[in-house]
């Protein structure tokens, strides 16, 4: 046999091993840590000090994922900002960085600990994910050193990154990711365009990006539309924000509009409005956790579909504006009126009756409603809303929303207003919306911020309606879209990388200067 016909033989083999021992079904799990975070501090602590402090929000995971794999599970997701916090500047969090390298240097740090300098905290991680045979995956922080020659290096000499990595079972290092969409992260460098990573498992395709990314087509959108990913890997450090935005609420429509599995790992810290993990898939939540009640952590199992593109049930594409097209819109109500949403200027209309259609509309965006409340409470407000444009104070993404929902009061100039509790229920209801965009996200928040699995479903022409029977007390019923089209250019796109690094440096310098008077 020739060398060029054995490799061959061998490259056969290796693919059907890999078929062979392919999997169906596989167990995932997701962990909401509780972080344990540093002492404020504007100066630099020392590297052994910073290390003590992973290592306590280690010993915690550690004990986590011991218990996950003992539970059967395959693979581990543990939250974003997870071992450090969020809470640095530029030159406080470079004690907690380690330099990563890429995963094609086929590295088990567990093995063979200093092959890449001093690396505790990745030694420790691929220990874990070897010692208890499962996938881990975790978000520190990395240091790339840089050319002082090169206008784009900042001063200290390093890039600083906000990195998931991830282990598999014998402790290797299979994938690195470096966070690309920053919010508010002054003591990180945001890459120079998205990384698009993914790995391959006996479990199906995963890909990986952290916490606001997901907000954008690149990368997330692209993992699964080009790279055809099963499974996307989420650790975020996530404040809620309602009416459209807390975790569970647009990563369980994230997941059901993307049609993959989303692993979603979220930082438990209730002062901050973070809580919300859940393990997601195409036709809504296996599982989740919402709880600003207590302190403590949760631990959170499925079993999710290995290839869920191959399941005879596998959801159909949605032709997001084909019902709203087709129909003439419903009478505008006499008393429509502008509202506020997180400064985001909506047009509503109420919905007076028990039972009724509305049309409301915003530029090139109508919104219609078909509904049937059980019992109409006296005390609670409900209307119909639209909103096309770029959003918010940073007016970068552009959003197209069609949403019911609750206001704060009877008072009309609350409605958009945050609102967690509600006791109206719908015996039906019928969204739909004029979008101009493929990408829409359909959300239902019930009482309390629950979800409402199994309640409500998307037909194929549009329509966001729910299902077997009344729903419970409703706060929202929403059809998030995102015209990624329309979205302004990034700042990495209009201004180079040593502008943007002279305003984060200057940013930092200015909130040092802040703190150190507030202390005088």
């Amino acid at each position: 046999m020739t060398a060029a016909s054995f490799q061959t033989s061998a490259a056969v083999f290796a693919l059907l091993t890999l078929h062979v021992g392919a999997l169906n079904t596989f167990t995932a799990a997701v962990y909401e840590h509780a972080v344990i975070l540093p002492n404020k501090t504007l100066t630099p602590v020392s590297q052994q000090d910073a290390l003590a402090l992973m290592n306590k929000n280690i010993d915690i995971l550690e004990e986590v994922i011991k218990q996950a794999a003992e539970q059967g599970a395959q693979i581990i997701v543990t939250p974003e900002d997870a071992l450090y916090g969020w809470e640095f500047g530029w030159e406080t969090v470079f004690p907690f960085l380690e330099d990563v390298p890429a995963p094609e240097v086929d590295w088990i740090p567990c093995r063979d600990p200093h092959r890449f300098g001093h690396t505790p905290v990745q030694t420790r991680l691929s220990c874990m994910a070897k010692n208890n045979s499962i996938y881990v995956v975790a978000n520190i922080g990395d240091k790339k050193k840089c050319n002082s020659q090169d206008s784009t290096c900042p001063s200290t000499g390093y890039f600083q990154y906000n990195t998931n990595v991830v282990y598999n079972a014998e402790g290797k290092l299979v994938a690195r990711y470096h966070k690309h969409h920053l919010y508010g992260e002054f003591q990180f460098n945001a890459t120079r365009k998205p990384e698009v990573v993914t790995f391959d498992t006996t479990f199906g395709k995963f890909g990986i990006f952290t916490c606001f990314d997901i907000l954008f087509r690149e990368p997330a959108v692209r993992l699964v539309e080009e790279s055809q990913v099963d499974t996307i890997l989420f650790p975020t450090a996530w404040m809620n924000s309602l009416p459209f935005l807390t975790a569970i609420e647009f990563h369980s429509a994230w997941a059901m509009q993307m049609r993959v599995n989303l692993l979603a790992a979220n930082l438990h810290h209730t002062s901050k409005r973070m809580t919300g993990s859940g393990i997601y898939g195409p036709k809504g939540p296996s599982v989740y956790h919402y709880d600003m009640e207590t302190a403590s952590g949760q631990l959170l199992l499925s079993q999710v579909d290995s290839h869920p593109r191959r399941s005879p049930d596998y959801p159909a594409a949605v032709d997001w504006d084909a019902y709203a097209r087709s129909i003439k819109p419903f009478p505008t109500q006499k008393h429509a009126f502008g509202g506020n949403v997180h400064a985001d200027q909506f047009n509503f209309t109420e919905l007076y009756e028990r039972a009724g259609n509305l049309t409301v509309c915003q530029k090139e965006l109508c919104c219609h409603l078909s509904y049937r409340m059980l019992g109409k409470e006296e005390s609670e407000v409900y209307v119909l809303g639209a909103f096309t444009g770029l959003h918010g104070k940073r007016a970068k993404e552009y959003w197209q929303v069609c949403t019911l929902l609750k206001c704060k009061t009877t008072i009309l100039t609350s409605c958009g207003e945050v609102v967690e509790t509600a006791s109206t229920r719908f015996e039906m209801f019928s969204l739909s919306g004029t979008f101009e965009t493929e990408y829409v996200y359909p959300e239902v928040l019930l009482s309390k911020i629950q979800l409402s699995p199994g309640k409500f479903e998307v037909l194929k022409d549009g329509r966001l309606v729910d299902k077997n029977g009344t729903s419970g007390p409703i706060v929202t019923v929403t059809l998030f879209g995102r015209w990624y089209e329309r979205d302004r250019l990034q700042n990495s796109a209009k201004t180079s990388n040593s502008a943007i690094h002279f305003l984060l440096i200057a940013t930092s310098f200015m909130i040092t200067a802040l703190q150190n008077i507030a202390m005088t």
